[in-house]
């Protein structure tokens, strides 16, 4: 998820909007790896001719009638397995509405966050939905890091806004609220994403004020991160605002976390496509934009409790 760099990065996951009070309840499952899960119908592909944007569908898709969707699904309420063992949350629910203007299937598979670029690239995925902000870096394929250039990017279609969040364990805020608070102090969260990028940046600024690096352990997911927090091994945990709300609503029957200071850097999160696939993400923008104008889109958002993040047009390429 980043926040899944995201949101779940490259500064990924970092907002200042407020997205919204997360009304949802269910289980925090980790998923297996290896899950390929459906967002819409299993009785094979779908017919695509009945669709009202199926013929702006790259060729190739209209004639398999599924896109392989590469996700983190670890990172409620964006994207998790309910207590049957579905794939539900914010993503699988928007790819099934634009399913129905595509006329296709989303398959979603499960992969670690930091990976799904990667398998993209590869063309093990059409497209990676995962609570991944869109930024420039991961637009022209830069390491945030290093600076240097890794890969060819990828182009997005934005769909939704969302910032990075601070939680601590209940009662022991130890007055973080931003993070130069975290100074000297230990960070749980999520590898790949914008909170793991902006902590690393953060760590630094402390270092050279000589208030003591930010100690960072870093996790496949922020499932794990939560976990660990919540034995005690860490300070404070960061992860975006609809995951950080949803985990302090839910873990523990809302005992275990509390929120802390204010969203930071709100930014879009993005549908990756790969480079020179401009046929896929431009059919992505108008089955968004077509679901932004008949309603299901709002609905969807409303499900969830998370409203606040919507967006009125969907964009291509719209992170900084």
């Amino acid at each position: 998820m980043t926040a899944r760099t995201t949101r779940r990065t490259t500064a990924i996951k970092s907002r200042t909007a407020a997205v919204g009070a997360i009304a949802v309840a269910g289980a925090l499952l980790l998923a297996g790896c290896g899950d390929q899960t459906g967002s819409g119908k299993k009785d094979g592909p779908a017919k695509v001719s009945s669709a009202p944007l199926a013929d702006k569908l790259p060729q190739a898709i209209q004639d398999k009638g599924v896109i392989k969707v590469g996700s983190d699904i670890a990172y409620p309420p964006v994207e998790f397995k309910d207590k049957t063992g579905k794939t539900v949350g914010i993503d699988p629910d928007i790819a099934a509405a634009l399913g129905k203007q595509l006329g296709v299937t989303f398959q979603f598979e499960n992969g670690t966050f930091d990976t799904l670029l990667t398998g993209l690239r590869s063309k093990r995925y059409d497209i990676a939905m995962s609570a991944m902000t869109d930024s420039k870096a991961r637009q022209e394929g830069i390491d945030p890091d290093t600076g240097k250039k890794v890969g060819e990017g990828v182009d997005f279609v934005d769909y939704f806004t969302a910032g990075v969040s601070f939680y601590t364990p209940k009662g022991k805020t130890q007055g973080i609220k931003t993070w130069s608070d975290l100074c000297g102090k230990k960070v749980v969260l999520q590898r790949g994403t914008v909170s793991h990028d902006m902590a690393k940046a953060e760590s630094k600024k402390c270092e050279k004020d000589k208030k003591g690096k930010i100690a960072i352990e870093s996790f496949d997911n922020d499932q794990q991160a939560q976990t660990r927090l919540r034995g005690g091994g860490g300070d404070a945990g960061s992860s975006d605002f609809p995951v950080a709300a949803y985990a302090v609503k839910t873990s523990g029957g809302g005992k275990d976390f509390e929120l802390v200071g204010e969203q930071v850097q709100a930014a879009p999160y993005g549908i990756a496509v790969a480079k020179g696939n401009k046929e896929l993400a431009e059919a992505l923008r108008l089955a968004l934009n077509a679901i932004i104008k008949n309603g299901e889109y709002d609905k969807i958002l409303s499900k969830w409790g998370v409203e606040a993040g919507a967006v009125k047009e969907a964009k291509i390429n719209g992170g900084s």
